[in-house]
């Protein structure tokens, strides 16, 4: 396994490599696929306990990676999105092709790490592993808005984000993803410290929503909830404008995943 030798004569040992389905970075799906992580023998006394993880810090080496390029446009999510610098981006083009992932952690089995979300390609060199842990939350960070050109990446990028906080699919998850879909047409960035929002309805279409906006209900106030089991309905604000959606009746889990954000809800 090819080590890595640093401009002072520092040596980095790949810890492992990554087994994907995918050969190049251009095809890796945004979001990332399972794989698998093999560990070389001498690391393997590292991974003792680490099934007690569900997510893991993924370094890895992405060596198919431009490393001439310091500012680059996010084609792969769009390219109409204007120019960054590299340092801004998570793309993989950048003087030193270090990547950083999260992953989620399926199983454990001897030497393999079994992995969701994983963007690396098939024989990547994987550097370094960190366990995910809570204080590495930050509820409602300061981001650019990069929102991918097409409709399925977003709903791709939605859904994932919905799961990842809410944890199980439920009518109320799917409602929260398309509405989004429909309110980030309408209003733009849904994480806008602007925008407001006031759920009447299902508890799980309110977490969906307040995990997806990342709106707090206080500091600043952003979140209103109040429970009904008769009524879904969620009122939006931003800069003197509002938007009402109300679930139409008798929406359950297949309706809510098959039909279109038109035929879901009431607008107003």
């Amino acid at each position: 396994m090819t080590e890595l030798k640093l401009a002072d004569g520092s040596i980095i040992q790949p810890i492992g490599y990554v087994e994907s389905p995918w050969q190049s970075t251009l095809s890796v799906p945004l979001g990332g696929v399972d794989a698998i992580i093999h560990i070389k023998p001498e690391y393997q006394p590292a991974l003792y306990r680490i099934g007690n993880h569900s997510h893991l810090w993924i370094l890895s080496w992405f060596g198919q990676a431009d490393r001439s390029v310091l500012r680059v446009v996010p084609s792969k999510v769009n390219s109409d999105l204007p120019e960054h610098g590299v340092f801004g981006l998570r793309s993989a083009a950048r003087p030193n092709p270090i990547a950083l992932t999260l992953v989620k952690l399926e199983k454990v089995e001897e030497d393999r790490l079994y992995v969701h979300d994983f963007d690396a390609v098939d024989g990547t060199l994987v550097l370094d592993i960190k366990p995910y842990f809570e204080a590495d939350i930050i509820f409602s960070p300061k981001t650019p808005y990069l929102p991918p050109r097409e409709y399925q990446t977003r709903k791709a990028l939605f859904y994932k984000q919905a799961l990842a906080h809410h944890g199980e699919q439920c009518v109320g998850l799917e409602l929260a993803v398309k509405m989004a879909l429909l309110v980030e047409t309408h209003f733009g960035q849904i994480q806008s410290p602007y925008l407001q929002l006031r759920v009447e309805g299902d508890a799980c279409l309110a977490d969906v929503l307040q995990g997806l906006t990342r709106a707090r209900l206080a500091n600043p106030a952003r979140f209103i909830y109040q429970h009904n089991p008769l009524r879904n309905r969620v009122q939006w604000f931003k800069n003197g404008q509002s938007l009402t959606l109300t679930v139409r009746p008798d929406v359950d889990i297949n309706t809510a995943s098959q039909l279109s954000e038109q035929e879901l809800f009431i607008q107003e």
